[in-house]
């Protein structure tokens, strides 16, 4: 179904979807890390371990009320609820106002919305769960199947291609430094986004993330002095960023 880009409807409506979803994601970024299951069970405080009640279940309006702490014992709700549930509304918006279909629309919301959780992840812990990355792979082919943007074979090639580049590019700066230079997420990752921009999408993945990951060594150099070899960076954070913005854009040089 087609619907007007730029209407005000379609993006406040999916982006209420997305304040459902963040307040999900908000959960899921929690827990995962820590290996405890997030499908089923109440809702708990973290401090007190009481059930939360209906109504602070309500995304963003609960936190606002309650001024971001459990009003049972007193403890601090984590900031990353709302922000998470803000962000995916925001992603929601977007996607509404930047795709010409329904369909389009929806499958773009998702992709953000997976991408934010996987950046969340990466960039707290280090870490990119198969649980994470390899759905990437099957949303990247169901929007392939969908839209017309983009062929399966194209997405396969794409994934293939992703998987495979940086999986070696890890294995040759391991063997030249002696050290790993990639998390072993980062290719299923790559794998991921090229299901969904294609192969022909993936430098621009790769450059939009050094972009981004240049950036924060740029502001780290300001804040801090120094930069140090040994310092790590989330990579899995800034490969997310470059998926997004080849998907919002197009490849670069190319019309999307």
């Amino acid at each position: 179904m087609d619907f007007d880009t730029g209407s005000a409807l379609p993006a406040v409506a999916l982006g209420g979807v997305g304040i459902l979803a963040g307040s999900f994601l908000g959960l899921v970024s929690l827990r995962l890390p820590e290996g405890e299951g997030f499908v089923g069970g109440r809702s708990r405080c973290r401090g007190c371990e009481r059930p939360l009640g209906p109504w602070r279940l309500i995304p963003l309006l609960s936190y606002a009320v309650s001024r971001g702490r459990c009003t049972a014992c007193g403890a601090a709700i984590p900031v990353r609820y709302p922000a998470m549930e803000a962000g995916c509304a925001a992603i929601g918006a977007c996607a509404a106002l930047s795709q010409p279909s329904l369909a389009a629309a929806l499958l773009t919301a998702l992709l953000g919305w997976q991408l934010l959780l996987i950046a969340v992840v990466d960039g707290e812990h280090f870490w990119l769960p198969d649980q994470l990355t390899l759905p990437l792979f099957g949303t990247g082919l169901l929007a392939a199947a969908i839209l017309d943007r983009l062929s399966v074979v194209d997405s396969l090639a794409g994934a293939a291609v992703g998987f495979g580049g940086l999986w070696l590019v890890g294995r040759a700066y391991r063997h030249i430094r002696g050290r790993e230079g990639l998390g072993g997420g980062d290719p299923f990752l790559l794998a991921g986004g090229g299901a969904w921009t294609g192969w022909i999408g993936l430098p621009s993945v790769l450059l939009w993330a050094a972009l981004a990951g240049l950036s924060v060594v740029a502001a780290r150099l300001l804040t801090r002095g120094r930069v140090s070899g040994a310092d790590r960076l989330p990579f899995g954070v800034f490969l997310a960023i470059g998926v997004w913005l080849v998907w919002l854009l197009g490849p670069l040089g190319f019309t999307p």
